[in-house]
């Protein structure tokens, strides 16, 4: 089984070597590939996973439940003083709460649990992509952080104008037209790509990192909160949450492995894209990263026994 998860981690390795000498040779490649891909790559991304998989009550339900937990969490955080000191800034939080469930957590999930549950383990990545690509845009492109009013008018427009979104109304057009099928099928193609690119981002903000004073392990507290509660705090809510809902064993598993996936590499997109933060975000998603190397076996064994 342990050998299983580390032979999918291997798949990262190459693409983050790549991507770190292109990052050392060239600190700016990493902004001209993360706009792109945001425009294009990612709502073709969403489109490949909901045309493959289709819609049922399973995946609308983890997808519910990603999107709402996370959506109560980022709100919890700014509004309980203490959290907010904790994790000052959309950054922190986005990369304590949305994981790698895309390329890490549904891999994962296929080979460890049986495929009943891959409608769970995709909605969770459904809910978690949505809330990402919906709210991140607008929360990294707040200027203000002195107004804690939300901008109604502004989150509209990151609601129409997100790639998420932009996705789900091409999935809409396709059942219109009736060409879901064939999408469905061909859309995998793109999506691969867009994993693969979205992981040399990564390496080459890694590389650019290098090429600056201090070094990536160098965490503050607040890196180190927002490390604690991706790996640990957020699959425990998770657990309570599935103990709550009466989910069974297969059920139970599915989301809190995607809960316990490292930071997703979307944070970087973002970051990259919006310039805010790339540096935190880059620490973070290599920590969890290799954290997670020895935590999502562990939580394989603690689903095995408590569950």
């Amino acid at each position: 089984m342990i050998n299983t998860i580390y032979s999918l981690f291997i798949d990262i390795i190459p693409f983050l070597i790549f991507g770190f000498l292109l990052g050392k040779k060239n600190p700016k490649i990493s902004k001209y590939i993360a706009r792109p891909l945001i425009r294009f790559g990612i709502p073709l991304s969403v489109m490949g996973l909901l045309l493959k998989e289709g819609i049922d009550i399973n995946l609308i339900k983890s997808a519910l439940l990603a999107f709402s937990l996370i959506g109560f969490l980022i709100a919890l955080i700014n509004i309980i003083p203490i959290f907010k000191k904790r994790l000052p800034n959309y950054t922190l939080q986005l990369a304590g709460l949305v994981g790698n469930t895309s390329f890490l957590g549904i891999p994962i999930a296929i080979a460890l649990l049986p495929s009943t549950t891959i409608n769970f383990t995709i909605g969770f990545d459904l809910g978690t992509t949505l809330f990402a690509w919906i709210f991140g845009p607008f929360f990294l492109q707040e200027k203000s952080r002195n107004n804690n009013f939300l901008n109604i008018k502004g989150l509209l427009n990151a609601l129409i104008n997100s790639p998420a979104s932009r996705g789900i109304i091409g999935v809409l057009l396709a059942y219109l037209l009736q060409i879901d099928e064939i999408l469905g099928n061909y859309l995998w193609i793109p999506a691969r790509i867009v994993i693969a690119l979205a992981i040399i981002i990564v390496g080459t903000r890694l590389g650019i990192i290098t090429n600056q004073k201090g070094r990536i392990l160098d965490l503050n507290d607040e890196i180190k909160f927002s490390i604690f509660l991706k790996l640990f705090i957020l699959p425990f809510i998770i657990f309570l949450l599935c103990k709550f809902l009466n989910f069974n064993f297969y059920q139970s598993s599915a989301v809190i492995l995607q809960a316990g996936t490292p930071t997703a590499i979307s944070t970087i997109l973002m970051a990259e894209a919006y310039g805010v933060k790339q540096k935190i975000a880059s620490k973070i998603l290599f920590t969890t990263t290799l954290i997670s190397i020895i935590t999502i076996p562990l939580f394989k064994i603690f689903m095995d026994l408590f569950i």
